[in-house]
């Protein structure tokens, strides 16, 4: 996300000068011409990009820490960015417990992807802020898929069954539209027993 900011930023002044990343546009208006209005929306997408996304950034120690914490060099700058998305984590403690975790040769030798690594080899009992802050940023993102596709569901119903929709309806609707399962129907078949009319 940081990388798409910085390019709307230099987008944004070379709008301004050279228009050396808009070829057509600079062949268009040989040059010359005002491109204020590019300006002005690029602008606009800047804002609202930073208006979305602001609580979303992750300092780079943090990140960092989440997916290699041997490679976390600067401690304190950790535990301020850590501390400042999530106000409860305590410095101190997380200094403390982060270079425990370094220390520890048992997990620097540990051979694993990062989900299990914060799941199954650091433990909430030996690293009680570093492993709740890791699954906060870990699920951060499923959870928000999760939110956005239960709301378009949502939608969807919504729009589908307006006229005779109740709440239960909806429940049962929504249940159905974002759950993983898949009925095994030739099991479900197989063990019921049909009536026939005479």
């Amino acid at each position: 996300m940081s990388a798409f900011q910085r390019k709307l930023e230099m987008f944004r002044s070379d709008l301004q000068e050279e228009l050396l990343h808009f070829p057509k546009l600079r062949e268009q208006t040989k040059g010359m011409g005002d491109h204020q209005h590019h300006v002005e929306f690029v602008e606009k997408l800047i804002e609202n990009f930073k208006t979305c996304f602001d609580d979303f950034m992750l300092g780079k120690q943090v990140l960092l820490c989440i997916d290699n914490p041997f490679l976390v060099r600067n401690v304190k700058e950790f535990s301020a960015e850590a501390q400042q998305i999530f106000p409860w984590a305590t410095a101190a403690s997380l200094q403390g417990e982060l270079i425990d975790l370094q220390g520890n040769i048992a997990l620097k030798e540990t051979q694993c992807d990062v989900i299990t690594f914060w799941t199954k080899m650091v433990t909430a009992t030996n690293f009680p802020l570093l492993h709740k802050v890791a699954l906060h940023i870990l699920t951060m993102f499923g959870s928000t898929y999760s939110c956005e596709s239960a709301f378009s569901a949502m939608n969807l119903v919504k729009n589908q069954y307006r006229s005779r929709l109740t709440n239960e309806h909806l429940h049962q609707c929504l249940r159905l539209a974002i759950t993983p399962f898949v009925p095994e129907f030739k099991l479900l078949v197989t063990d019921t027993t049909c009536h026939f009319s005479h």
